[in-house]
């Protein structure tokens, strides 16, 4: 079979523009609401896609009078959708900033257990002042310690994953024996971060052990995809700017001695679509009509250092902005955006626009052909090898694109019609892993 898409629904309570949950057919208390994601879930499922997929934070992602603020633990949520579907992948955020080890991981193995082979853990760091007060912390790491502790952290993780061999449970009636102590062996891993003995609660699965997801594109972030990573949530605006980064991560996962094509770069992008482009235009019209901009222009006023009664509306972004250095948490973003707002000379009001879309990343308005034409472009031309769905409003967004643009990217040959296979790795075309990391020696061979 020549080289397919890799879609995953990526899902935010009403959808991905901030403005959703004003339309007149939203649910303003969807977030809450187990079955409103338990329907989206089979909607992509309908549309054989990977996976569906949850950002999270320890904290408030931001003002609670501008979107709905709810976040549900997204690995008992996904718990709840698995016992709805059967094949589409499951992947949950979770930060290596303010969790532990041990927990994260008997925590996701639990997941792909109930699962059957289907989980998937994206790994973040969190920069967010509040959320390290949440933990009893009065400041946060530097972004490189960060990254230093993340390192460590994915490392133990695959080692108590690892503890056990796919074989480990025998269940033999007759000797009275059920699982071969032999097969299970301790971490005890003792590094600068973390002591953990080990071993874990939880065995491999049908895929082995999780999938590793990574979101971030700094040059630290990149590092840590390249070793780790078998898909990398990113956000690039321009065509050029995917096929650099997409070149980068590759060449990086190269170096590192793994097969490039066993980590998929997986852009953002939000699909507004419409039957013809004046449709789908006039949908994002209606979204924008709906942006409280006093909400989201104190965030960008946060954000670039410089007070919110100081800034016009109707002028370009102030020159006297904090520089990229200084930002601890989503640098890169922080970086595309004032690029974009440079490089297209936006006004502010544009570039809030922009920005509650999808929080910088590319907004598709038009037909479900110009959509599948832009997303065969990325594809072929070596941008991406699939990408982040982000319908702006939902449950609306995701049935169209299922319906209306997955049949014309099947109708290319570029999208499957049913799963081949059973398990998030079978779907991402990855094997099943052995052992890895600077643990694989002390635990032995993979069985």
């Amino acid at each position: 079979m020549s080289r397919q898409l890799t879609l995953n629904a990526f899902l935010m309570s009403t959808g991905h523009h901030e403005a959703s949950w004003r339309l007149p057919e939203s649910d303003p208390g969807a977030a809450r609401k187990v079955e409103h994601f338990q329907n989206l879930a089979k909607i992509a499922e309908r549309g054989a896609m990977d996976s569906v997929f949850f950002a999270d934070s320890p904290s408030l992602f931001n003002n609670p009078a501008r979107r709905p603020p709810t976040t549900l633990e997204p690995t008992l949520l996904l718990a709840a959708m698995a016992s709805v579907t059967e094949r589409i992948g499951l992947i949950a955020t979770a930060s290596t900033t303010y969790e532990e080890p041990y927990n994260l991981a008997r925590r996701f193995a639990s997941l792909d257990a109930i699962s059957n082979g289907r989980a998937g853990w994206n790994v973040v760091t969190t920069a967010a002042l509040d959320a390290g007060a949440n933990f009893g912390y009065t400041e946060n790491p530097t972004h490189a310690e960060r990254y230093a502790r993340a390192d460590e952290f994915v490392e133990v993780v695959l080692g108590l994953w690892d503890g056990w061999d796919d074989d480990a449970e025998v269940g033999d009636k007759a000797s009275g024996v059920h699982t071969d102590p032999a097969k299970i062996r301790s971490l005890e891993h003792h590094g600068q971060h973390f002591s953990v003995r080990g071993p874990l609660t939880v065995g491999r699965s049908e895929q082995g052990r999780p999938v590793i997801v990574q979101a971030g594109s700094s040059g630290p972030g990149i590092a840590l995809a390249a070793a780790y990573a078998e898909a990398v949530f990113t956000a690039q605006r321009t065509l050029e700017e995917g096929q650099k980064f997409y070149r980068e991560l590759k060449q990086a996962t190269t170096e590192y001695g793994r097969n490039p094509d066993h980590v998929k770069v997986l852009p953002g992008i939000v699909p507004i679509i419409g039957g013809t482009e004046e449709e789908a235009l006039a949908k994002e019209r209606e979204l924008d009509d709906l942006l409280v901009h006093t909400h989201a222009l104190q965030q960008l006023a946060s954000d670039i250092g410089v007070p919110a009664d100081q800034i016009d509306l109707d002028a370009p972004l102030p020159t006297d902005i904090r520089p990229a250095e200084k930002i601890e948490g989503n640098r890169t973003r922080y970086e595309l955006t004032v690029e974009l707002a440079r490089r297209d000379n936006l006004t502010v009001r544009q570039i809030l626009a922009k920005l509650a879309g999808g929080r910088g990343h590319r907004t598709l308005a038009g037909t479900p052909e110009q959509i599948a034409d832009s997303m065969h472009t990325w594809f072929v031309n070596g941008a991406a090898d699939g990408f982040n769905v982000m319908p702006a409003a939902m449950p609306s967004g995701l049935e169209d694109f299922v319906d209306h643009v997955i049949p014309v990217l099947r109708k290319r040959g570029l999208f499957r019609y049913d799963y081949d296979g059973s398990t998030l790795r079978e779907h991402y075309g990855l094997p099943v892993p052995g052992r890895q990391g600077r643990h694989a020696e002390a635990l032995g061979a993979a069985s």
